[in-house]
């Protein structure tokens, strides 16, 4: 059974831009230091927890951006504190990738975000306080390509494909294939995905996600509806997540807000690699 656990945080964070041209022209490198610092205290029924107790440094990282070309750019973001799982310095890089405009298309290749929806999922790890199961779990930076069209001012499709997340050492010839929408409309925006995720050799798993984010005035509320389902299972509300977070910003610097989430797999089934079933068979 889980217990419940109360997380107090408090974060600094320090962005570091430089950028080699004027504002009014393209630039070639904008370079920023990122890093987040945490005071955490932990109970579990009433008694701290020591050893998740105190000061800890969550983040460091160097992001690079920059235009090539007038069509052309691209995008770095290294971990500095992030561990190599098989030794390479490639594990603790997020992404990498360049991408290139033609009018409404756009073609980007190299490690990228695995393109699946939802605002918490959307969000740079540095500024979440707080997640999801899910997102606690999914690894969402993968090497594959994607193709975006811009259908309006507004609304942009895009297709990923790009290694499955739940790709094994043993095992890299698995992938996953990524349709997301994202819509821009004044007071609401979205990011809503279809996704289908090899989780085992020849095997998928199926995610819908909508990310909604409603807008007025100081008062923000981001509400991500997702659901998971695989062959040979109930397709919905059997396995789901709820994200949901409002916040107030009453000027630019400060954000009060508050933030709830909800995961619960009843499939039985052992494809969810995220959320897992009690009820494993």
């Amino acid at each position: 059974m889980r217990r419940a656990i109360c997380t107090a945080l408090i974060a600094l964070s320090i962005l570091c831009s430089k950028a080699q041209a004027n504002d009014n022209e393209e630039r070639l490198l904008t370079l920023r230091l990122e890093t987040r610092l945490d005071y955490q205290r932990h109970w579990l029924d009433g008694t701290t927890v020591k050893e998740n107790t105190g000061f800890e440094g969550k983040f460091i990282n160097i992001r690079a951006d920059g235009n090539i070309t007038d069509n052309l750019s691209y995008s770095w973001r290294q971990r500095l504190n992030k561990e190599h799982s098989d030794r390479t310095f490639f594990d603790a890089t997020d992404w990498v990738y360049l991408n290139y405009n033609i009018g409404q298309w756009s073609i980007a290749g190299g490690k990228q975000v695995v393109a699946i929806g939802g605002w918490e999922y959307d969000r740079a790890p540095i500024d979440l306080y707080g997640c999801s199961v899910f997102w606690n779990n999914i690894p969402c930076y993968e090497i594959g390509a994607s193709a975006g069209y811009s259908f309006t001012e507004s609304d942009k499709l895009t297709f990923q494909f790009c290694e499955s997340p739940f790709y094994t050492r043993d095992n890299r010839d698995m992938y996953s294939y990524n349709l997301l929408w994202n819509g821009n409309h004044g007071w609401f925006n979205a990011i809503y995905s279809i996704n289908m995720i090899e989780y085992l050799p020849g095997r998928f798993i199926n995610y819908i996600a909508l990310g909604n984010k409603f807008t007025v005035d100081k008062l923000t509320l981001e509400l991500d509806l997702m659901n998971r389902a695989s062959r040979r299972q109930t397709f919905l509300l059997k396995d789901i997540s709820i994200m949901g977070e409002i916040s107030f910003r009453p000027t630019e610097k400060w954000n009060i807000f508050g933030k709830m989430t909800y995961d619960v797999n009843r499939s039985g089934s052992d494809a969810d690699m995220c959320v897992c079933s009690p009820e494993r068979k």
